[in-house]
């Protein structure tokens, strides 16, 4: 027995001792167990800030955020089960059927069957819906049930950030995309990430019932992301994006750039970038104009033409042979596109674009002393980056040195006349520009400043890059030669430019491609058109490139052709719409109309009779009004507004909120709204066509 009695002991032994253990880790160490309980159940969950938007000078909103929503449902929560859940199945039947007519994906009975199976799981995060748009989580917040809050619906909702672009195509590859990896970015939304995203706040999760769930209270908020004012301007953009457009279809090129600068800053005011996609349709799919280099064919006698002229070998009245527009350099043929030239002055033989002349006077003059020539190209900052504010997947040049072991004779004729090195079209445009600029090279840019709710916190000034690139004497006589290009009736681009109401100077070029690793002379001939000049030539406000790659298919591969009637279609609009426009203003006088407002007619009416303005109502239809206040002039003048036919999209700057949402969804729009006050930029433009139930972004100031 003493056996069954030693057993019987231990055992009680170890009870004592287990009870005692218990009573040891719930009282004396029950704060740290918890406390180490509470953090494997507890975990920040980090509230990404609202991405600054990017806009463009003229106040158009480029790129934007839109909040979209996730909504979740908690059939845990306590004001939705007590009293034996009386308000859930109170309101099941109404939310179900309301949820439907909402969303259109179930019928009522299935969202109640769903519902009700879920509450009697007790789900703690129930998925109800992803991506929802501020529309319908406006009507939602109104349902049955949902209105009575949180805790009682258990309803959670967790709002998230969706990157648009309003203008859809419009400069979209140097707007950029914003994706949830921002390595992966590109363009300016990739450059300036840090300044658009602002600082991450953070939330507190609970881990219960398989699901983390957030808790009240426990936020830090983050802090938002800041605006990018851009240089560019939304007609000039569009105009740009158009006309590159039809010449690529017309002609069935491969790809194309436009890049327009403004001549005495260095602001990038338009960039275009086009290419072939695999379905025959056109995308901005790489930047042509900033990160691709090619050899640049024609356009680089400029370049050969300020070294010549700077360095007093030539004047353009000095005469050069073109041996009948063929020569042989080192047993390697150049020739001309027109045969037959004999000798001519250096101002005709670049209006012609004689490849033989300026390849004679490079190797004549810098065959003996090449350092002479690479250093012209390093002055001319040809062989470094730009120094654009855009991150571009490459665009370094590249040009030879006698130290490369590729160099021979044969090197400097054929860089005179644009080959032998790679350039992008931004390099070419810079140095056009500095021409244009009376010598001065200003740094090419895209981004003017930098706000935060509104308040600009960083201006970004114009740069000089090289303060004269040339002397005055050598600038003047190559912009004698840039204008005969034009005006000139042996000159390459009079055909297509010389009928314009102003002037223009520039240069064209056609340069054969090596396309596919088939060489420049195998098979068809591939040729990248192009043209670079500014206008007014007189008193320079823009200078452009245009660049364009045609392919096998192409009928027209001539600069002038092809890229010289881009040039004038989009310098033909900019002209009309800014230059003569800010000619015209100067004369009208400037005490008259002071004050523009639009808005509804019977609110306007109130208002004159309140305060005994006379007024005279031009027409009796319609709700909305025009109003011109003038000073010289007693009384008002109402007119309807323009605007008012179907499917053109109302201009609504200027309004308050009220008449705008009420013209617009009258339209057929779907207004989305940000900020307060008046209405300064709307992302449709004024006058164009739209799509019933097509989403307009106002932004209030």
């Amino acid at each position: 027995m003493w056996r069954v009695y030693l057993c019987f002991i231990l055992i009680i032994a170890l009870g004592i001792l287990v009870l005692g253990r218990a009573f040891y880790i719930q009282r004396v160490e029950g704060s740290f167990w918890k406390g180490m309980g509470d953090s494997l159940h507890l975990k920040y969950q980090p509230i990404n800030a609202e991405r600054g938007s990017i806009y463009s000078e003229d106040g158009n909103i480029l790129s934007t955020s839109v909040p979209v929503f996730d909504i979740y449902i908690d059939f845990g929560a306590e004001g939705l089960r007590e009293k034996d859940g009386k308000r859930f199945k109170n309101n099941i039947d109404s939310l179900s059927l309301c949820l439907s007519n909402l969303f259109q994906d179930k019928t009522a009975e299935v969202y109640k069957s769903e519902f009700q199976l879920a509450y009697t799981n007790k789900e703690r995060y129930y998925l109800l819906k992803r991506k929802i748009s501020f529309e319908q989580f406006k009507q939602l917040r109104e349902f049955p049930l949902v209105r009575q809050g949180r805790n009682k619906s258990g309803f959670i909702y967790d709002v998230r950030d969706k990157r648009i672009n309003p203008y859809v195509l419009l400069a979209n590859r140097t707007i950029g995309l914003s994706r949830g990896d921002s390595s992966k970015n590109v363009g300016l939304e990739r450059t300036y990430d840090s300044l658009l995203k602002g600082e991450t706040g953070q939330r507190l999760m609970r881990y219960a019932a398989g699901a983390y769930l957030p808790v009240e209270g426990a936020e830090l908020d983050p802090i938002n992301g800041k605006d990018i004012i851009t240089t560019l301007d939304t007609y000039m953009q569009d105009v740009a994006e158009t006309a590159l457009m039809k010449m690529l279809v017309g002609n069935k090129s491969t790809h194309g750039t436009v890049i327009l600068m403004e001549t005495a800053t260095g602001k990038i005011k338009a960039i275009a970038n086009l290419g072939l996609q695999k379905d025959s349709t056109y995308n901005e799919d790489l930047n042509y104009g900033i990160g691709k280099a090619t050899e640049p064919g024609s356009i680089f006698k400029l370049v050969t033409l300020l070294s010549l002229l700077e360095d007093k070998y030539v004047t353009i009245n000095s005469e050069v042979n073109c041996e009948g527009g063929r020569k042989y350099f080192s047993g390697l043929k150049i020739q001309d596109s027109h045969l037959g030239t004999g000798t001519i002055t250096v101002k005709d033989a670049f209006t012609r674009s004689s490849n033989v002349a300026f390849a004679k006077l490079a190797d004549q003059y810098y065959q003996s002393q090449p350092y002479k020539w690479t250093n012209h190209i390093e002055s001319f900052r040809l062989n470094k980056m730009t120094g654009v504010d855009i991150v571009a997947s490459s665009g370094m040049p590249t040009f030879k040195t006698p130290k490369n072991r590729s160099w021979s004779r044969t090197t400097i004729p054929f860089m005179a006349h644009g080959y032998e090195e790679l350039v992008t079209p931004l390099h070419m445009l810079m140095l056009y520009n500095a021409v244009a600029n009376n010598g001065r090279m200003m740094r090419p840019y895209l981004v003017s400043s930098i706000r935060d709710y509104g308040v600009e916190v960083k201006n970004i000034a114009p740069q000089v890059l090289v303060e004269k690139i040339c002397s005055d004497e050598t600038l003047a006589q190559a912009k004698e030669c840039l204008k005969a290009v034009v005006d000139s009736l042996h000159g390459t681009a009079h055909k297509v430019l010389f009928d314009s109401t102003y002037s223009i100077s520039g240069k064209t070029g056609t340069a054969v491609t090596a396309m596919d690793n088939n060489g420049y002379n195998k098979g068809n001939k591939i040729y990248q058109a192009s043209f670079i000049g500014f206008f007014p030539s007189e008193k320079p406000m823009y200078t452009m490139a245009v660049v364009i790659q045609n392919s096998k298919s192409s009928k027209k591969f001539y600069g002038a052709d092809v890229s010289g009637t881009v040039f004038k279609e989009i310098s033909d609009k900019i002209y009309n719409h800014y230059l003569c426009k800010s000619s015209s203003k100067k004369k009208i006088s400037t005490d008259s109309t002071v004050y523009n407002y639009v808005g509804m007619k019977n609110d306007l009416y109130s208002i004159f009779n309140f305060f005994n303005i006379g007024y005279k109502d031009s027409i009796n239809t319609g709700y909305l009004r025009a109003v011109n206040l003038k000073r010289n002039i007693a009384g008002v003048n109402v007119s309807a507004n323009e605007s008012t036919q179907a499917l053109i999209t109302p201009d609504v700057k200027g309004m308050g909120l009220k008449d705008a949402v009420f013209l617009l969804e009258n339209k057929g729009l779907k207004p989305v709204v940000s900020g307060k006050g008046r209405i300064i930029s709307q992302s449709i433009v004024a006058g164009t066509s739209f799509i019933k139930g097509q989403k307009i972004l106002l932004m209030l100031n």
